[in-house]
């Protein structure tokens, strides 16, 4: 109940944000770049945090729902849900022939393997015709039943409500049967196989409720950038940035995700804006012509993902459970 009531008040919260800092466009940019990859880390946290499969192809999934939405608009001025569930259905395709793949292989084999799946897509889209190619998909208008697209408003809505049934799903799923077999395969697959559990059966289950989710936010994230192309929406580094929020949070766990992502989406902004840089320059702490100013001017932009990989170092020496870990030790 407790629990239950703590949601609500985050839910709400959530709802009345936009207002409380007057639908300022960058922030809201921010926020829901932010619930994007709280959704995309909790989605990818059903199959590689409670089944215990490091999948580093979600990205395939996330562009499958991209691609799909963008394509039947643009050749067929479809309505946007309609396009995300073709992208759902696309997304699903994928996984099924994915896990029918790679789940005969452990490890990092598994991971491999994943990362070619979703190079082999990569590189399918970028070689088809209607798919743009290397130009991508450019959308000016899209139709949505009298709403106002042109605001960022809808968009924070409909992924805070992606983020809400995500972690409602997750919720559900790990107090479940499917979710404690799920565990039982992530600590040992043989042990679980020889209890009577088909393995593969729920391993493939995770990975289409993972897929679903998945598309849906990169459906509304092509509808709210109204631009894509293979390095936005089907890149490795997208996968390995869903993995870092999760690992980082707290693998395996319902809070860890969007906790990664809350620490990781601000840092990621403040280095790409170069705030630090321009805040230590303001205050005389560093001189730009410096070695170090340069670099913070320069490098340190696009090191947001350096910076994550440190981190995941430090979680992973010092946190094995994650950030949230530490709360929960520090109970």
């Amino acid at each position: 109940m407790k629990q239950l009531t703590i949601c609500a008040v985050l839910v709400i919260a959530a709802i009345a944000l936009p207002l409380l800092i007057g639908n300022n466009p960058y922030l809201i940019g921010i926020l829901i770049t932010l619930l994007m990859m709280a959704t995309l880390a909790s989605a990818w946290n059903i199959v590689g945090g409670y089944a215990g499969q490091f999948s580093f192809g979600h990205a395939a999934y996330f562009g499958a729902g991209a691609y799909t939405t963008m394509i039947l608009l643009s050749l067929f001025n479809t309505n946007p849900l309609v396009g995300m569930a073709a992208g759902i259905g696309v997304a699903c395709l994928i996984a099924l022939v994915t896990g029918s793949i790679v789940f005969r292989l452990r490890g990092h084999y598994f991971a491999l393997a994943s990362i070619a799946v979703a190079e082999i897509v990569r590189l399918t889209v970028l070689n088809l015709g209607f798919t743009g190619g290397a130009q991508g998909i450019l959308l000016t208008d899209v139709p949505f039943f009298g709403l106002d697209l042109n605001s960022k408003s809808p968009f924070y809505y409909g992924m805070l409500l992606t983020l809400v049934v995500t972690l409602g799903i997750t919720a559900y799923l790990r107090k479940s049967k499917t979710g404690y077999y799920l565990q039982a395969i992530r600590e040992d697959q043989d042990a679980a196989a020889s209890l009577g559990i088909n393995v593969a059966l729920y391993k493939n289950r995770a990975l289409l409720l993972s897929a679903v989710l998945t598309s849906i936010a990169g459906s509304i994230y092509a509808l709210y950038i109204r631009f894509i192309d293979t390095s936005a929406v089907l890149d490795l580094r997208l996968s390995i940035e869903i993995i870092l929020t999760t690992i980082i949070g707290g693998v395996g766990t319902l809070w860890g995700p969007l906790l990664g992502a809350v620490l990781l989406v601000p840092l990621a902004e403040v280095l790409r804006s170069n705030l630090l840089g321009d805040t230590l320059f303001r205050l005389g702490v560093v001189s730009e012509s410096s070695p170090v100013g340069i670099f913070l001017k320069d490098g340190l932009a696009h090191g947001h993902v350096l910076v994550y990989g440190i981190i995941t170092v430090l979680c992973i020496l010092y946190l094995p459970k994650g950030i949230l870990g530490l709360f929960r030790r520090g109970k």
